[in-house]
């Protein structure tokens, strides 16, 4: 019997700001297997949390500030082949949520999450040229959708009581 098909699900936070009219996204500079990588703040879903709670967590780890999503940017999927020991290779697919939103304060007393290195803020014009340092191709898409102002409801998602229930 072949083994069930699990994509990973993720959440991001897509967050801009305007700076003398022109737009600034944040991303996090992270420490990854392929080195120093740049990606929206970003991760898992994890058990008991839905992926808007999953986001606001993610950003507030990985950056130090509070967000609260606001609109659903875009529900994206993609899938890559990792070399793994042997000389064989890993399928991960990821299936992301990308939501924007209201960047808070700063928890200065917040220690970012272990390997991200920094935050910092890039142009749209910046980003684009850096794909070679992206973590993943979504980066960019989910960046060029919040620009063409998609935007979905936050009703769209809807998560059953059940997700609160199981393993408390």
């Amino acid at each position: 019997m072949q083994e069930r098909w699990k994509p990973s699900v993720t959440v991001a936070a897509i967050i801009e700001r305007k700076l003398g009219g022109r737009s600034q996204f944040m991303l996090v500079e992270e420490l990854t297997r392929d080195g120093l990588k740049l990606n929206n703040p970003a991760g898992h879903l994890d058990p008991g949390e839905n992926p808007i709670e999953a986001c606001a967590r993610e950003a507030l780890e990985e950056t130090a500030h509070s967000f609260v999503p606001t609109a659903l940017v875009g529900i994206y999927l993609s899938r890559f082949e990792r070399p793994v020991a042997g000389g064989s290779t890993e399928d991960i697919t990821y299936l992301r949520f990308a939501f924007c939103g209201e960047l808070g304060p700063l928890h200065s007393e917040r220690a970012l999450d272990e390997g991200i290195v920094r935050t910092l803020w890039m142009s749209p014009e910046d980003i684009r040229a850096s794909q070679d340092r992206h973590r993943s191709p979504l980066l960019l898409r989910c960046m060029e959708d919040h620009l063409a102002g998609r935007r979905q409801p936050m009703d769209l998602i809807t998560t059953d009581p059940s997700v609160y229930l199981i393993g408390r």
